[in-house]
């Protein structure tokens, strides 16, 4: 069973990874493999900025783990989102909702996106676009630096979660113990802003900077469909998906401008040092 455990999604991941680089580049995958590691040896900017991006993604995994366990904040923001939009997403599942396009969808929210963003970082690496690189580290830290704030102090729970939304979480369709594989690293009232809608945003704006036209259909296409499968899933509300894409398309410019600048600091400084040296 492909969601069996989060050995198999780890696996599957995996091997979603290595596709979409080798389609990506039409190079040999595991080139981004040896490249990442020449690149964190050799380049000691790369290096802090690859630490930092870490440190942000396992801090919004104790950040879950911190909430449940020590901060739980006195306010439930869900009612005030639902009068303001209503019955939108409950709209959406009834007008899609078919048997064989679940398991699609939930391939995409599960496997694909991560895929995605790891694949990013490969194919860059592989193409030597050393200032996409470090682009995709800082907008993922800057996508994460501002959704975990509104984790801890606006808590807003899932749709399929409130029940006069009439929202049904069809992704235990095809995941049935996604409550006890998946949950813990996703926590039930951080939705808002959709860190789904941001990253992938933010991976489809990088694609179409990078100059890959192939890894920009990629990500335009694998970002379309995650975006709607948080509603056909019964995940996000439409409110997540706007506060999302606003991140997406402010971490990536950011992320762009960034990754020029660390770029061209690291190429005045190997010149620098060729001179002197």
């Amino acid at each position: 069973m492909l969601y069996q455990s989060m050995t198999t999604i780890t696996l599957f991941t995996t091997l979603n990874v290595i596709v979409l680089l080798w389609i990506g580049t039409l190079q040999n995958p595991f080139k981004a493999l040896f490249t990442l590691v020449r690149e964190l040896f050799t380049t000691p900017r790369f290096f802090i900025l690859f630490a930092a991006m870490a440190a942000i993604l396992m801090l919004n995994k104790y950040e879950l783990q911190f909430e449940q366990e020590h901060f739980i904040s006195p306010n439930d923001f869900t009612p005030m989102i639902f009068q303001l939009e209503g019955f939108f997403v409950k709209h959406v599942q009834e007008i899609f909702y078919s048997p064989w396009l679940t398991p699609v969808l939930a391939y995409f929210y599960l496997l694909v996106f991560q895929a995605l963003i790891i694949g990013s970082i490969g194919v860059y690496l592989i193409q030597h676009n050393k200032a996409h690189v470090y682009a995709t580290c800082y907008a993922i830290l800057i996508n994460y630096t501002m959704a975990i704030p509104f984790f801890l102090f606006f808590p807003v729970n899932e749709t399929w979660s409130y029940q006069p939304a009439g929202v049904t979480f069809y992704m235990l369709e095809v995941f049935p113990n996604f409550e006890s594989v998946y949950r813990p690293l996703s926590g039930l009232d951080n939705c808002f802003p959709s860190l789904h809608t941001s990253l992938s945003v933010t991976m489809a704006v990088l694609g179409f900077r990078s100059g890959n036209r192939r890894w920009a259909i990629i990500t335009g296409i694998s970002a379309a469909i995650i975006i709607f499968s948080i509603f056909y899933l019964g995940i996000h509300w439409l409110s997540d998906m706007l506060a999302g894409t606003l991140l997406g398309l402010m971490a990536s410019s950011l992320g762009i401008y960034l990754g020029k600048l660390t770029d061209k600091k690291a190429t005045h400084s190997l010149y620098y040092n060729k001179m002197t040296g």
